[in-house]
């Protein structure tokens, strides 16, 4: 059995439960601002379009560093490029049309949540309680086809449009952090 799939350390899992609380975190934070102030002030609504794939990448990254660097986690990897990317291309896709960076962003949405997929089938011998990640990443990608033919239409998309999207990824990594700390102590009285 090789050392990727062996059971993580409790600083492995301690730091994964940290990791899914502060996405939850984050993504419930940016859905707040989209809906207070985004959607009224396009400039904010500019700034949060290109964050989201930006602090996306940062977490990546740090995820990656944590579970054994970025040359073991290949989809971590693919990720983080994907999302800086993504974040360079938002940027000038602003400079474009609304329509223009919902289809980027729906790109995006589509192949970071087939890497998160991965990761998360991945992740799942040896951490276990990924099914939400699972599910996560396929409903990402499901979505970004969605946020990609919905950029094709005459009507004027906006900020408001992705915040569900990240309002359920909010929802998945806070359902990811609370089953393991849940399995934790189920195993943790197990061991008693």
């Amino acid at each position: 059995m090789s050392d990727a799939f062996a059971q993580p350390s409790s600083a492995g899992r301690s730091w994964l439960k940290s990791y899914y609380f502060i996405r939850a975190a984050v993504s419930v934070a940016w859905v707040a601002a989209a809906f207070s102030v985004g959607h009224a002030d396009p400039a904010v609504a500019a700034a949060l379009l290109v964050a989201y794939p930006a602090w996306d990448a940062v977490a990546n990254y740090l995820d990656a560093r944590q579970s054994g660097g970025l040359a073991r986690n290949g989809s971590q990897r693919l990720n983080l490029i994907v999302s800086i990317v993504t974040t360079l291309a938002i940027a000038v896709a602003l400079g474009s049309s609304v329509n223009a960076v919902l289809g980027v962003f729906g790109v995006w949405a589509f192949l970071s949540g087939l890497f998160q997929l991965v990761t998360g089938v991945r992740r799942w011998k040896r951490v276990g309680a990924q099914w939400a990640m699972i599910l996560s990443g396929g409903q990402s990608a499901i979505a970004g086809c969605l946020f990609v033919a919905r950029a094709t239409t005459a009507g004027m998309p906006g900020v408001t449009d992705v915040a569900p999207y990240a309002a359920f990824g909010a929802f998945y990594f806070l359902v990811s952090a609370i089953w393991l700390t849940v399995q934790d102590r189920r195993e943790g009285a197990h061991a008693a």
